[in-house]
């Protein structure tokens, strides 16, 4: 059994903990752990459910010095919050910040309603835990493996340490490749803020989201963000894209760009593999300018 599979029967095993060791505590004692959802949706409906039967199911929490942290259970904490309650039921579990972390990771991931853009940061956070290393450097690493397996450079990075944890989590994980995380969930990390919402509200998926992001032109996106709200088609999308994108591109339009994006280009911020790349192409530039 590998690693990610013990840590996902670790945390599925503290998450079915038997009820006969829970206790109550005042709400006033626990504090949410920072977590990859950020919008807590239907509260209303969970909150007008716990009114009504008072809260089923304990939250899993631990102790900290200034009280409770809670590992799995911040929706029914705060749909508790919003009926008054002054207590809940809980489980109280003595482990590590770092095996809660995981655990409250673990219990995210595995639920169906995380939107793309939380499941994103989600599986970056679960990475950066098992490689030990900041987000940055996790998103180098992915697009070195990306690379390298493309044929484009030899960075001796596959089947390495570090690339075998990437593959063991996305196949543990069952939701999708570390390809397709690179291509297609990668990229949702710098949409503008306008789509970010639309993403997260659940108003329009992430193809469509990749789509619009391709518009520089701000009133046009927004203009096309509202069409594909209202039901616009992912296919009648990407024409519109297109035939947007065809009218735009006046002679020379995008030598203004490069140049506004060099401008504000911190090369020190880069992760290292890239960082060279970029150093690479801009000195060849430089020779041909002054050729």
């Amino acid at each position: 059994m590998g690693t990610m599979d013990r840590m996902f029967q670790q945390a599925q095993g503290l998450l079915e903990t038997p009820l006969s060791v829970e206790s109550t505590l005042p709400l006033s004692a626990l504090s949410p752990t920072p977590q990859p959802r950020r919008r807590f949706e239907g509260l209303e409906e969970l909150a007008a459910s716990i009114k009504e039967q008072g809260v089923l199911q304990p939250l899993l929490v631990r102790p900290t010095k200034d009280g409770y942290a809670i590992i799995a259970g911040e929706r029914r904490y705060r749909a508790a919050q919003m009926v008054g309650l002054s207590e809940v039921p809980v489980v109280i579990l003595e482990v590590d910040e770092a095996t809660a972390s995981k655990v409250a990771l673990v219990e995210n991931l595995q639920r169906e309603d995380l939107n793309p853009y939380e499941e994103t940061l989600g599986i970056l956070s679960l990475l950066e835990m098992r490689l030990n290393k900041g987000r940055e450097e996790v998103i180098g690493l992915l697009h070195r493996m990306r690379n390298e397996a493309k044929g484009r450079v030899t960075h001796n990075v596959m089947g390495n340490s570090e690339a075998r944890v990437v593959e063991e989590t996305f196949q543990a994980l069952g939701r999708l490749t570390w390809e397709s995380f690179v291509q297609n969930r990668l990229p949702l990390l710098n949409l503008p803020g306008d789509l970010r919402e639309a993403l997260e509200e659940g108003s329009i998926s992430y193809t469509a989201a990749l789509e619009l992001k391709k518009l520089r032109e701000e009133a046009k996106r927004k203009e096309l963000l509202e069409e594909a709200k209202s039901g616009l088609s992912l296919r009648d999308l990407k024409a519109r894209v297109r035939e947007a994108l065809k009218r735009g591109a006046s002679p020379g339009s995008w030598h203004k760009e490069v140049a506004a994006r060099l401008a504000r280009l911190d090369l020190e911020a880069l992760p290292l593999e890239r960082r060279k790349e970029l150093e690479r192409h801009l000195e060849a530039i430089r020779r041909l300018l002054q050729g």
